[in-house]
């Protein structure tokens, strides 16, 4: 799809294979049997020129060389022809539904035409075409489904590339997918909704679960007294007739956020006495009739707009209780792990499309007398910029490769430690990465209908989300002093690097000796959180990765002289760091 907007061009597609050979090739395009442009005589004031086609129609996925590096360095390349496949439709078809559903935005409707209370969220076609492809193609099941090596990074890679074409109905997707733990805590529910919850079948209509073949999965858990702190919650929760795991309750209560409404049921927090437990409520109870579960209002969001996020009311809702009474901090933890994982899959899809978007479209522009990747100073950004998104990727499968190897109780150490150090920094290091991205692109990338300001809108969500920041450093604090095996798991990840750099090694040393001393701790939260960081990815990337990159990244992030994106050394190669980033079609 092209837009036009007053003589600029924005890209968010691939170019023609024929271009490849020249990176101003698909520049200044001109229609056939047009006489050459004389802006002397010419009377024609939007001759575009100077310009890039549009990053379209391509294969996202056999255009990434550092996806597929990182598909195959951790066990996922049996899925190539699945992967090839989906990222086929993603750089094509499903380019223009992602566009399309952030334009037409869901729709609340409370009462039918007739006064009868529905409930219901009305999404646009191309909506409906995001969920289904992604589902019908494993997202929310693979790794349960086909439980073997490098089932978790093969999945990780599908929401990768499915956020490329749209963030918002990655929300729904990843709940369905993290809610498999927490159900299994109760086995007869769990018989009951874990067939339609793994089905590789989308069915967007509104009507019972019973009659469906495939299910979606939401979360409500936000209250508006609480925010993050669910032990604030007030929703109560009472039994229908029997109490115990298993058994119907009716729950009363309001949930600030209630994201993706129209999924067939909700993981809910709710007191049963003085403590909290989770319940799974259905929008439509087992005799047909609607749940009263009574969506207030849609949320006018900053980005994620093509996800409708919602306050609802529980005016006696059944719900059925997961696991024992005052569990359930316990047992949604076991979603919120996986959320808060696709967080990081989100904001490292983010990045690489940031970076992806501003290379592409540099490659096809000129100023001052010089095509952009001719700028050293420019390249030098747009190397950052990789060097950035590719150090994010490499944590986020390492993740998922500790998932397909949980079993292992250093894996599940580590599983519980640097999930919230990768939740904290890939977020927020995505916010001032698609900022940065945009100004390379320039005033047309900061138009709405372009990919870079919507990767600038959604970057903070995920920040925010399934957790803020504070809470995510609080949380580590809490694990490394209850469980010291997390402790020695992920400081024996860093080890696995030491002698590779002296950078590294100088900076893992001053990491010990910040974990020396507990004064202050949580005040330094923060600091030790942004070290932990740095030194997780860099010992990613030299234990792991390609050692020019690991190279780099040593450089460029573990020196005292790091500032802003576009101050690498300039003994670092920019361009062949650009290069390997730049889509191949």
């Amino acid at each position: 799809m092209l837009i036009a907007l007053s003589g600029n061009v924005e890209c968010h597609g691939a170019k023609p294979a024929a271009d490849q050979q020249d990176t101003q090739s698909h520049s200044n395009q001109r229609e056939p049997n047009m006489e050459p442009f004389n802006p002397a005589t010419s009377q024609d004031t939007h001759t575009v020129l100077n310009q890039p086609t549009p990053l379209e129609h391509y294969n996202v996925y056999d255009s990434d060389s550092i996806l597929k590096y990182w598909v195959a360095r951790f066990s996922g390349d049996w899925a190539n022809s699945r992967l090839s496949g989906f990222g086929h439709h993603i750089g094509h078809e499903l380019q223009e539904a992602g566009f399309l559903a952030n334009k037409h935005l869901p729709e609340f409707q409370p009462h039918n035409r007739f006064g009868y209370r529905v409930d219901q969220v009305d999404y646009h076609p191309a909506y409906h075409q995001l969920m289904a492809h992604a589902i019908e193609n494993g997202h929310t099941s693979l790794p349960w489904t086909q439980p073997k090596a490098g089932a978790h990074v093969a999945r990780a890679a599908l929401a990768f590339m499915h956020n490329q074409a749209d963030p918002g109905s990655g929300c729904p997707l990843t709940m369905t997918f993290a809610c498999v733990p927490a159900l299994q805590h109760q086995p007869d529910v769990a018989a009951l909704w874990l067939p339609k919850i793994t089905a590789t079948v989308y069915d967007g209509t509104n009507k019972p679960y019973f009659d469906k073949a495939g299910v979606t999965i939401g979360m409500a858990m936000t209250e508006k007294q609480g925010g993050s702190d669910v032990r604030a919650n007030s929703t109560r929760a009472t039994p229908v007739a029997d109490a115990g795991p298993g058994k119907l309750y009716s729950l009363i209560g309001h949930k600030w956020f209630c994201s993706a409404p129209m999924c067939d049921a909700f993981l809910v927090l709710a007191k049963t006495g003085e403590t909290l437990s989770c319940f799974l409520v259905p929008r439509w109870r087992e005799d047909g009739s609607k749940n009263p579960m009574h969506i207030q209002r849609l949320k006018n969001k900053l980005g994620n707009q093509s996800n409708a996020s919602s306050e609802i009311e529980f005016r006696g809702a059944h719900g059925w209780l997961l696991g024992e009474e005052g569990r359930g901090i316990r047992i949604i933890i076991d979603m919120v792990a996986l959320t808060r994982y696709d967080c990081m899959i989100g904001s490292s899809a983010l990045m690489a499309q940031a970076a992806k978007e501003a290379i592409w479209h540099t490659s096809g522009r000129s100023v001052f007398g010089r095509n952009l990747h001719d700028q050293p100073l420019m390249i030098n950004v747009l190397a950052d910029l990789a060097l950035e998104a590719e150090a994010a990727l490499a944590i986020t499968m390492r993740i998922a490769h500790a998932l397909d190897n949980s079993k292992d109780s250093t894996q599940a150490a580590l599983i519980r430690s640097a999930t919230a150090i990768g939740k904290y920094w890939i977020c927020k290091r995505a916010i001032q990465h698609t900022a940065e991205a945009m100004e390379c692109i320039g005033g047309v990338g900061y138009v709405e209908e372009n990919i870079a300001s919507r990767l600038y809108r959604e970057a903070p969500v995920n920040s925010i989300w399934e957790g803020s920041g504070n809470v995510q450093c609080l949380d580590l604090l809490r694990v490394l002093q209850r469980e010291p095996d997390t402790f020695s798991a992920l400081f024996a990840e860093f080890d696995q690097a030491q002698g590779k750099h002296p950078l590294f090694d100088r900076k893992l040393a001053q990491l010990k000796a910040e974990f020396a001393s507990t004064e202050n701790i949580e005040v330094r939260a923060r600091q030790i959180m942004e070290q932990l960081a740095l030194i997780w990815q860099a010992a990613t990337l030299f234990s792991y990765g390609e050692p020019h990159i690991a190279e780099a990244f040593a450089q460029a992030r573990l020196s005292d002289h790091y500032f802003q994106f576009g101050t690498l050394p300039a003994d670092i190669d920019a361009k062949s760091i650009v290069e390997r980033a730049l889509v191949k079609t």
